[in-house]
Protein backbone atom coordinates (compact mmCIF):
# COMPACT_ATOMS: atom_id res chain seq x y z
CA UNK A 1 0.00 0.00 0.00
CA UNK A 2 1.19 3.50 -0.84
CA UNK A 3 0.03 6.64 0.91
CA UNK A 4 1.82 9.89 0.28
CA UNK A 5 1.30 13.05 2.30
CA UNK A 6 -0.22 16.02 0.54
CA UNK A 7 2.18 18.56 -0.83
CA UNK A 8 1.54 22.22 -0.13
CA UNK A 9 0.09 23.80 -3.22
CA UNK A 10 0.83 27.23 -4.59
CA UNK A 11 -1.98 29.56 -3.62
CA UNK A 12 -0.93 31.88 -6.44
CA UNK A 13 -1.91 29.34 -9.11
CA UNK A 14 -3.74 31.14 -11.91
CA UNK A 15 -6.29 29.17 -13.93
CA UNK A 16 -5.88 29.87 -17.65
CA UNK A 17 -8.79 30.07 -20.08
CA UNK A 18 -7.21 27.86 -22.75
CA UNK A 19 -10.12 25.41 -22.33
CA UNK A 20 -13.43 26.33 -20.70
CA UNK A 21 -16.91 24.98 -20.12
CA UNK A 22 -19.75 26.83 -21.82
CA UNK A 23 -22.88 26.48 -19.70
CA UNK A 24 -26.11 26.99 -21.67
CA UNK A 25 -29.50 27.54 -20.13
CA UNK A 26 -31.99 25.08 -21.59
CA UNK A 27 -35.73 24.55 -21.56
CA UNK A 28 -36.79 20.93 -21.74
CA UNK A 29 -39.36 18.99 -19.74
CA UNK A 30 -37.77 15.57 -20.04
CA UNK A 31 -35.05 13.67 -21.84
CA UNK A 32 -33.84 10.06 -22.01
CA UNK A 33 -31.26 9.30 -19.33
CA UNK A 34 -28.90 7.95 -21.99
CA UNK A 35 -28.92 10.40 -24.89
CA UNK A 36 -25.27 10.81 -25.85
CA UNK A 37 -25.59 9.95 -29.55
CA UNK A 38 -28.81 11.91 -30.02
CA UNK A 39 -27.34 15.02 -28.37
CA UNK A 40 -24.17 14.85 -30.47
CA UNK A 41 -26.10 14.43 -33.72
CA UNK A 42 -28.43 17.31 -32.83
CA UNK A 43 -25.42 19.57 -32.24
CA UNK A 44 -23.81 18.47 -35.53
CA UNK A 45 -26.88 19.74 -37.39
CA UNK A 46 -26.60 23.21 -35.86
CA UNK A 47 -22.81 23.46 -35.57
CA UNK A 48 -21.43 21.10 -38.27
CA UNK A 49 -17.81 21.94 -37.43
CA UNK A 50 -18.12 20.11 -34.11
CA UNK A 51 -18.33 16.79 -35.96
CA UNK A 52 -14.83 17.43 -37.33
CA UNK A 53 -13.29 18.35 -33.97
CA UNK A 54 -12.92 15.28 -31.72
CA UNK A 55 -11.56 17.37 -28.83
CA UNK A 56 -14.84 19.22 -28.24
CA UNK A 57 -16.40 17.81 -25.07
CA UNK A 58 -20.18 17.39 -25.06
CA UNK A 59 -21.37 16.74 -21.53
CA UNK A 60 -24.48 14.63 -21.25
CA UNK A 61 -27.36 16.55 -19.69
CA UNK A 62 -27.93 15.68 -16.05
CA UNK A 63 -30.62 16.55 -13.59
CA UNK A 64 -30.57 18.11 -10.16
CA UNK A 65 -28.67 16.70 -7.20
CA UNK A 66 -29.96 13.59 -5.54
CA UNK A 67 -32.00 14.45 -2.49
CA UNK A 68 -35.48 15.05 -1.11
CA UNK A 69 -36.57 11.68 -2.44
CA UNK A 70 -35.29 12.28 -5.99
CA UNK A 71 -33.12 9.66 -7.65
CA UNK A 72 -31.73 9.66 -11.18
CA UNK A 73 -33.79 7.12 -13.19
CA UNK A 74 -32.03 3.97 -14.41
CA UNK A 75 -30.44 3.83 -17.84
CA UNK A 76 -33.00 3.57 -20.64
CA UNK A 77 -35.69 5.57 -18.87
CA UNK A 78 -36.72 9.23 -19.09
CA UNK A 79 -35.65 11.83 -16.54
CA UNK A 80 -37.50 15.05 -15.84
CA UNK A 81 -35.49 18.26 -15.90
CA UNK A 82 -35.91 21.29 -13.68
CA UNK A 83 -35.88 24.88 -14.87
CA UNK A 84 -32.26 25.08 -13.70
CA UNK A 85 -31.02 22.35 -16.05
CA UNK A 86 -27.99 23.27 -18.15
CA UNK A 87 -26.16 21.93 -21.19
CA UNK A 88 -22.37 22.09 -21.02
CA UNK A 89 -19.80 22.03 -23.79
CA UNK A 90 -16.05 21.95 -23.12
CA UNK A 91 -14.30 23.98 -25.80
CA UNK A 92 -10.95 25.70 -26.45
CA UNK A 93 -10.87 29.47 -26.05
CA UNK A 94 -10.78 30.10 -29.80
CA UNK A 95 -14.09 28.24 -30.26
CA UNK A 96 -16.08 30.08 -27.59
CA UNK A 97 -17.80 32.56 -29.89
CA UNK A 98 -18.47 29.97 -32.59
CA UNK A 99 -20.08 27.66 -30.03
CA UNK A 100 -22.25 30.43 -28.58
CA UNK A 101 -24.06 30.58 -31.94
CA UNK A 102 -26.18 27.68 -30.74
CA UNK A 103 -28.09 30.04 -28.41
CA UNK A 104 -31.63 30.50 -29.67
CA UNK A 105 -31.75 27.14 -31.44
CA UNK A 106 -34.05 24.25 -30.58
CA UNK A 107 -32.47 20.81 -30.60
CA UNK A 108 -34.38 17.60 -31.28
CA UNK A 109 -32.98 14.99 -28.92
CA UNK A 110 -34.72 11.65 -29.37
CA UNK A 111 -38.00 13.45 -30.07
CA UNK A 112 -37.67 15.87 -27.16
CA UNK A 113 -37.39 19.58 -27.93
CA UNK A 114 -34.52 21.31 -26.11
CA UNK A 115 -34.52 25.11 -26.37
CA UNK A 116 -31.00 26.50 -25.95
CA UNK A 117 -30.63 29.82 -24.16
CA UNK A 118 -27.72 32.09 -23.31
CA UNK A 119 -24.32 30.75 -22.33
CA UNK A 120 -21.93 31.62 -19.54
CA UNK A 121 -18.21 30.85 -19.54
CA UNK A 122 -16.90 28.75 -16.64
CA UNK A 123 -13.20 28.34 -16.01
CA UNK A 124 -12.01 24.86 -15.13
CA UNK A 125 -11.56 24.20 -11.42
CA UNK A 126 -8.12 22.73 -10.55
CA UNK A 127 -9.50 20.84 -7.57
CA UNK A 128 -7.71 17.85 -6.02
CA UNK A 129 -10.45 15.30 -6.77
CA UNK A 130 -11.88 14.71 -10.23
CA UNK A 131 -14.32 12.17 -11.61
CA UNK A 132 -15.51 11.11 -15.03
CA UNK A 133 -18.95 9.57 -15.40
CA UNK A 134 -18.05 7.65 -18.54
CA UNK A 135 -14.64 6.48 -19.77
CA UNK A 136 -14.19 4.27 -22.82
CA UNK A 137 -11.28 1.90 -22.47
CA UNK A 138 -10.54 -1.51 -23.96
CA UNK A 139 -13.77 -3.47 -23.93
CA UNK A 140 -14.74 -6.35 -21.62
CA UNK A 141 -12.20 -5.60 -18.88
CA UNK A 142 -12.90 -6.37 -15.26
CA UNK A 143 -12.40 -3.66 -12.65
CA UNK A 144 -8.76 -4.47 -11.92
CA UNK A 145 -7.85 -4.64 -15.60
CA UNK A 146 -9.58 -1.34 -16.24
CA UNK A 147 -7.70 0.34 -13.41
CA UNK A 148 -4.42 -1.04 -14.76
CA UNK A 149 -5.26 0.45 -18.14
CA UNK A 150 -6.06 3.79 -16.52
CA UNK A 151 -2.75 3.81 -14.66
CA UNK A 152 -0.84 3.07 -17.87
CA UNK A 153 -2.66 5.83 -19.74
CA UNK A 154 -1.88 8.35 -17.02
CA UNK A 155 1.75 7.26 -16.74
CA UNK A 156 2.18 8.09 -20.42
CA UNK A 157 1.46 11.68 -19.37
CA UNK A 158 3.85 11.47 -16.42
CA UNK A 159 0.90 11.48 -14.02
CA UNK A 160 1.52 9.50 -10.83
CA UNK A 161 -1.78 8.21 -9.47
CA UNK A 162 -2.01 8.26 -5.68
CA UNK A 163 -5.66 7.33 -5.14
CA UNK A 164 -8.17 6.18 -7.72
CA UNK A 165 -11.66 4.74 -7.39
CA UNK A 166 -13.46 2.76 -10.05
CA UNK A 167 -17.23 2.94 -10.24
CA UNK A 168 -19.85 0.90 -12.06
CA UNK A 169 -20.30 0.51 -15.79
CA UNK A 170 -22.74 2.00 -18.25
CA UNK A 171 -23.33 1.18 -21.90
CA UNK A 172 -23.19 4.17 -24.26
CA UNK A 173 -24.58 4.11 -27.80
CA UNK A 174 -22.26 5.74 -30.34
CA UNK A 175 -22.18 5.90 -34.12
CA UNK A 176 -20.13 2.69 -34.02
CA UNK A 177 -22.61 0.86 -31.83
CA UNK A 178 -22.80 0.13 -28.11
CA UNK A 179 -19.64 0.49 -26.02
CA UNK A 180 -18.94 -0.24 -22.37
CA UNK A 181 -17.82 2.62 -20.15
CA UNK A 182 -16.63 2.97 -16.57
CA UNK A 183 -16.90 5.82 -14.09
CA UNK A 184 -13.65 6.76 -12.36
CA UNK A 185 -12.59 9.12 -9.59
CA UNK A 186 -8.99 10.29 -9.20
CA UNK A 187 -7.95 11.99 -5.95
CA UNK A 188 -5.04 13.95 -4.48
CA UNK A 189 -4.07 15.68 -7.72
CA UNK A 190 -1.96 18.80 -7.76
CA UNK A 191 -3.51 21.80 -9.46
CA UNK A 192 -1.52 21.58 -12.68
CA UNK A 193 -2.33 17.89 -13.11
CA UNK A 194 -6.00 18.44 -12.32
CA UNK A 195 -6.19 21.15 -14.93
CA UNK A 196 -4.36 19.05 -17.52
CA UNK A 197 -6.73 16.11 -17.08
CA UNK A 198 -9.75 18.37 -17.49
CA UNK A 199 -8.31 20.03 -20.58
CA UNK A 200 -7.40 16.82 -22.40
CA UNK A 201 -9.58 14.08 -20.92
CA UNK A 202 -8.77 10.41 -21.38
CA UNK A 203 -9.78 7.85 -23.98
CA UNK A 204 -12.07 8.44 -26.98
CA UNK A 205 -15.72 9.51 -27.21
CA UNK A 206 -15.57 13.14 -26.12
CA UNK A 207 -18.66 13.92 -28.24
CA UNK A 208 -20.62 11.35 -26.22
CA UNK A 209 -19.63 12.74 -22.82
CA UNK A 210 -16.85 10.20 -22.36
CA UNK A 211 -13.43 10.88 -20.86
CA UNK A 212 -14.49 14.29 -19.54
CA UNK A 213 -13.28 14.99 -16.00
CA UNK A 214 -15.31 17.09 -13.57
CA UNK A 215 -14.52 18.51 -10.14
CA UNK A 216 -15.82 16.55 -7.16
CA UNK A 217 -16.05 17.38 -3.46
CA UNK A 218 -13.95 14.35 -2.62
CA UNK A 219 -14.01 10.64 -1.95
CA UNK A 220 -16.04 11.03 1.25
CA UNK A 221 -18.75 12.86 -0.67
CA UNK A 222 -19.47 9.92 -2.97
CA UNK A 223 -23.18 9.18 -2.93
CA UNK A 224 -24.20 12.67 -1.82
CA UNK A 225 -24.72 14.11 -5.29
CA UNK A 226 -26.55 13.26 -8.49
CA UNK A 227 -23.49 11.47 -9.83
CA UNK A 228 -23.94 8.73 -7.22
CA UNK A 229 -25.76 6.65 -9.87
CA UNK A 230 -22.34 6.13 -11.43
CA UNK A 231 -20.86 4.79 -8.21
CA UNK A 232 -23.55 3.21 -6.04
CA UNK A 233 -25.58 0.94 -8.21
CA UNK A 234 -28.60 2.67 -9.79
CA UNK A 235 -27.26 1.65 -13.20
CA UNK A 236 -28.63 -1.38 -15.04
CA UNK A 237 -25.40 -3.16 -14.18
CA UNK A 238 -24.83 -4.33 -10.58
CA UNK A 239 -22.39 -2.26 -8.56
CA UNK A 240 -19.50 -3.91 -6.78
CA UNK A 241 -18.87 -0.86 -4.62
CA UNK A 242 -15.92 1.49 -4.61
CA UNK A 243 -12.40 0.22 -4.26
CA UNK A 244 -9.38 2.40 -3.57
CA UNK A 245 -6.50 1.82 -5.97
CA UNK A 246 -2.99 2.74 -4.89
CA UNK A 247 -0.18 3.04 -7.40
Amino acid sequence: MLWEDDNKQNNEFVVPDDVVDLSFRIKCRQIPTMHALELAEALYKVLPWIAEDPEIGIHQIHGAATGNGWERPPDGEVMHLSNRAKMHLRVPREKIEDTKQISGETLDIAGHAVEVGDASVKLLNPIQTLFSRYIIGPQHLDEDQFLDWMVDELKQRDIHVRKMLCGIGHTITTQDGAVETRSVMVADLDKATSLSLQETGIGPGRHFGCGIFLPHKGIRAVGEAEDKSHFTGTSHRPAHGFRIFYA
